[in-house]
């Protein structure tokens, strides 16, 4: 199918030589590319993006959109190269280049390019540009650069931009990665002196207490949520019970979930959770196997770190190495399946590896590795 698509790409190129037709050929490209990329299709978005480089086709434009696929498939440099030379093209409106100096600063942090994605905060910050995500990945980015109070400083803007209950999440899961949990839970509390007014509200609020890991009011809250029709309360409400040890209620939710969604990848991963707490681990893989089709590119991300940890749990440790490595290519940048994929091969050179598996946690995929083995992911974020 890829080799199918790119043949065709490549034939209208050519072709667009040949025929008067050229012009449309080439914009049909380009839009295609926009489809592409919009549907989560990174691989065909970029060649469909190279292409319309090559066809000079709104070339600030074609070289952003092959920097965000780029982008989206871990190749930060290749990215980070496609944004500069968008910068550098003509025709770079004010608005386009505030995007593409964001999605820049962006490429170079996910590289650990720090002082370089500073540098692009820093233009932002100069001509006035940066936004509520602006000063937040400035905080981000000055957290690596262990700029303690320049992150504080960021970040706190950001909130007065953004008083959501979103931003307060990231905020907060900001500082944990860094091992800074009472920096980051001041925000989830700022956030909870807000009084609820929706059906989001609370479940924003029931998120909020999750992660505080204040599983009573997170209930109570979701509840609230669940009871004005929220589908997301109902997931989270999984998230919730599974994290209390009460996979019953916890499966309760997750087909609720699926009834009312359909085929969800989400749900799916759920039910997944609750088979491997419950050690079966052949109805996980299904549930998996099902969830597959319907995901979209950060729910197989999840989905597919769980059935590694299926096969180790299944002490099949070959088939969950392979599955390990296929999944790096997908997603080189997951620290986590590295670890993970270092504790796999102990397990195969280690002739008493039969005897162990690794440990299994509730929440935002943990960290596995060579010294406990992996966790499951529950696919939900903030």
């Amino acid at each position: 199918m890829k080799k199918s698509r790119t043949a065709i790409i490549l034939a209208v190129c050519m072709g667009a030589t040949l025929f008067a037709g050229c012009g449309s050929e080439k914009q049909k490209i380009y839009e295609q590319a926009g489809k592409d990329l919009e549907q989560g299709s990174y691989e065909y978005a970029l060649q469909g993006y190279e292409a319309s480089v090559q066809n000079e086709v709104k070339l600030p434009h074609s070289y952003r959109g092959a920097g965000i696929a780029n982008l989206r498939l871990g190749n930060y440099e290749a990215a980070a190269e496609c944004f500069t030379n968008a910068l550098n093209s003509d025709n770079m409106g004010k608005a386009l280049r505030k995007d593409v100096l964001s999605y820049r600063a962006t490429a170079y942090f996910k590289a650990g390019a720090y002082e370089d994605a500073m540098a692009d905060c820093q233009t932002l910050s100069e001509d006035g540009s940066l936004d509520a995500d602006g000063y937040y990945l400035t905080g981000k980015v000055a957290l690596e650069m262990d700029s303690y109070e320049e992150a504080s400083s960021n970040f706190e803007q950001a909130y007065v931009e953004d008083s959501t209950y979103d931003m307060a999440i990231r905020i907060y899961q900001a500082y944990i990665e860094k091992g800074m949990e009472a920096d980051g839970t001041r925000y989830l509390e700022a956030a909870l002196k807000t009084e609820p007014k929706d059906a989001q509200d609370y479940c924003d609020r029931g998120r909020v207490y999750y992660y505080m890991e204040d599983y009573d009011n997170a209930q109570k809250e979701l509840i609230e949520a669940a009871n004005q029709e929220s589908s997301e309360a109902v997931l989270l409400l999984g998230m919730v019970y599974l994290a209390q040890n009460d996979v019953s209620n916890a499966r309760v939710m997750y087909q609720e979930y699926v009834s009312k969604e359909g085929a969800s990848a989400k749900g799916y991963n759920g039910l997944a959770l609750c088979d491997i707490e419950e050690g079966n681990y052949s109805n996980a893989l299904t549930n998996i196997s099902n969830g597959l089709p319907s995901a979209t590119t950060e729910e197989m991300q999840s989905l597919l770190f769980n059935e590694i940890v299926v096969y180790e749990k299944m002490l099949d440790f070959p088939t969950a190495q392979q599955k390990a490595r296929e999944y790096l290519e997908m997603f080189p940048e997951d620290e986590a399946a590295a670890k993970e994929l270092a504790f796999l091969k102990t397990r195969i050179t280690d002739s008493g590896a039969a005897g162990e598996t690794g440990t299994q946690q509730e929440g935002d995929g943990g960290e596995g590795g060579a010294e406990e083995g992996g966790s499951t992911q529950d696919g939900v974020g903030a």
